[in-house]
């Protein structure tokens, strides 16, 4: 075994983490957990060292004696508080030995992280389709549905991602959001996209722009219209911060323009962007691909 080699297997569709301990003179294991994770009760650190649940890369359980080693990996299944189950379906839409094909619905995370841990759509699909190599070929927001793409062949995976990376993938979107009748449609909205300095949202900065998105109308209702968004960058939060910037932002995000209080468990008002399409030419195969799909956006117009 490798030092690279998780000595852990997944459990319940979730792999184990890890933890590289940096040089440093510690007096033992749980006195460097205390000081490097202050948020985490000292009482936690104990209990879980006395149960075992944190290994070397042998596989071999770590305890309250444990010396500190520094370059040593520390393994272990992350905890987290229970969560409410996400109540939407997440249908394939497609699946061969290379590639899955899913469509996520809102408020369900792609992968496990922060707070959410079985509650993801890579653990979902890691535990209904028994397989543990599955990984995500993109990302999409929690609060965003639609078509995601994974890798089921770890020997597959870089010529799937080398498609984004390459920007040889179209994705086309569609959103509501206000209805603005001095905006001209359709239009291409380039600008330069930089994350804020007191929080994790995107803003539109001076300088040369680094993200590209094409807006067009598809229909119109009153004060409200249903948008087509054809991102040919893949800045984080892109659609969401190119049209709050422009004026009409995407109904029900929490995020922007402006930070809203945490919804918790409420999903009662889901964020009106969904992930309509996706379309490349397989890596593998040399077929022409294209992913849609079926979910309709729930705002009437």
């Amino acid at each position: 075994m490798t030092r690279r080699t998780a000595p852990l297997p997944l459990r319940d569709g979730v792999a184990p983490s890890f933890l590289d301990l940096p040089a440093g003179d510690w007096p033992d294991l749980l006195g460097f957990l205390i000081a490097r994770f202050p948020h985490v009760p000292a009482q936690q650190w104990i209990e879980r060292l006395q149960r075992g649940a944190l290994v070397d890369q042998h596989g071999t359980p770590f305890s309250l004696a444990s010396a500190y080693l520094p370059h040593a990996r520390v393994w272990y299944y992350r905890e987290v508080p229970p969560e409410t189950p996400v109540p939407f379906a997440s249908p394939l839409l497609y699946r061969d030995d290379y590639l899955v094909v899913a469509d996520k619905p809102h408020f369900l995370a792609c992968i496990p992280a922060g707070r959410h841990l079985q509650e993801t759509l890579l653990t979902r699909l890691r535990a209904s389709l028994g397989l543990p190599q599955l990984t995500p070929i993109h990302r999409l927001d929690r609060e965003t549905a639609g078509v995601m793409l994974f890798c089921a062949s770890p020997a597959h995976r870089g010529a799937y991602q080398a498609l984004f990376a390459s920007r040889d993938v179209q994705k086309e979107y569609e959103a509501i959001a206000p209805f603005d009748a001095g905006l001209t449609l359709p239009r291409v909205h380039r600008s330069r996209l930089e994350e804020r300095e007191e929080n994790f949202t995107m803003h539109e900065v001076p300088g040369e722009p680094n993200s590209e998105t094409r807006i067009e109308l598809i229909e119109s209702s009153g004060e409200l219209a249903r948008y087509r968004l054809l991102p040919h960058t893949g800045k984080k939060h892109q659609l969401r911060a190119h049209l709050a910037a422009l004026g009409i932002p995407i109904v029900n995000d929490p995020w922007y323009p402006a930070i809203l209080p945490d919804k918790g468990d409420d999903f009662s008002q889901p964020l009106q962007l969904l992930a309509r399409a996706i379309e490349f030419v397989d890596p593998v195969s040399g077929e022409a691909r294209r992913f849609e799909s079926p979910r309709r956006l729930e705002h009437p117009l």
